[in-house]
């Protein structure tokens, strides 16, 4: 069964296509990660899901409820953790939570019991009569995960959730994350840029590049459809790029071979074996090479098989 399905989803703003017919469906208590650069369409797609927007085309069913039709029923069943953390700053961390609650017509009992629960479950119980701007980021955002927690939604959508924490936060946002799909049996739907963080949490995922869904699976499918190594060469000028691909065209076994300013990737079985025949090709075409790296199949790797770009290009 899927608690979210996404058919053939458009929207335009202005001349911009943010969603191009972007489909996919996330199999009820997975964690399923909607994986792009920023601006490939996933925010827009996490709108519309929570119906803080309107298509322009296709459908969509959360929680089997029709977001079109019945946008209050969808949102009475979902938890939403936005991009911009939304606690309140002047309120202290069990007013928040107390409010939020109050929003979903929860009795004062059962409040005071969510929300004793929640502040435990994320560290927050020695500050959660402290206000809210005292909080470090990561002690917000842990609020702001528990907020969208405080009625028991059926479905949590995290829309870049770890977006600006520091590698310590992080890491701690990502422990709690994998707790609740193990332990409470959440459908979360996960929009990230972060590679690692896709890799790390999601069960299955789908890569998002210019409002299109380019390819769908669980981050082990997808890379080992990527046969071999990879191996990145860092020129020492751009200018040999033309004379560096001709040179690895004609290495046994070279294939998708690709160019990004001065840096030349390309694809072979074994990439210990085919490093030194790589560096002698170079070597032969004039091609003076400042760095070579070997690598199993990585996300960066399925994106660019896909895109035919990097998410450091995007990125730039």
């Amino acid at each position: 069964m899927e608690s979210i399905q996404a058919d053939r989803l458009v929207k335009a703003y202005g001349k911009v296509r943010a969603l191009d017919e972007l489909s996919f469906g996330v199999p009820t208590g997975t964690v399923f990660g909607l994986l792009g650069p920023n601006g490939a369409g996933k925010s827009t797609a996490v709108k519309i899901l929570t119906t803080l927007s309107r298509p322009d085309g296709g459908n969509a069913r959360v929680a089997g409820i029709d977001v079109r039709k019945n946008p209050d029923q969808v949102r009475a069943a979902i938890g939403c953790v936005t991009q911009k953390i939304s606690v309140d700053p002047q309120a202290t961390g069990r007013e928040n939570l107390l409010l939020h609650g109050a929003l979903y017509g929860m009795s004062r009992r059962q409040l005071r019991l969510r929300a004793g629960e929640l502040m435990a479950r994320f560290d927050l119980a020695e500050a959660a009569d402290r206000q809210a701007r005292t909080y470090s980021g990561g002690m917000q955002r842990k609020l702001d995960v528990a907020m969208g927690l405080i009625h028991r939604p059926r479905v949590l959508f995290l829309d870049e959730p770890t977006t600006g924490l520091d590698p310590e936060a992080r890491a701690a946002m990502w422990t709690e994350i994998a707790r609740l799909a193990a332990e409470e049996g959440l459908t979360i739907l996960l929009t990230t840029h972060y590679l690692e963080e896709a890799d790390k949490l999601a069960g299955a995922l789908a890569i998002v590049d210019r409002g299109k869904v380019v390819t769908t699976g669980s981050p082990d499918e997808l890379k080992s459809q990527l046969r071999g190594d990879a191996i990145v060469a860092e020129l020492v000028d751009s200018q040999g790029i033309p004379q560096a691909e001709e040179a690895l065209r004609r290495v046994h076994g070279a294939r998708e071979i690709t160019t990004a300013g001065r840096v030349l990737r390309a694809r072979v079985d074994d990439g210990a074996a085919a490093v030194p025949a790589v560096l002698a090709a170079l070597d032969a075409a004039g091609v003076k090479v400042g760095a070579i790296t070997v690598a199993r199949p990585s996300l960066d790797d399925v994106y660019l098989r896909h895109t035919g770009r990097t998410f450091e290009e995007v990125a730039a």
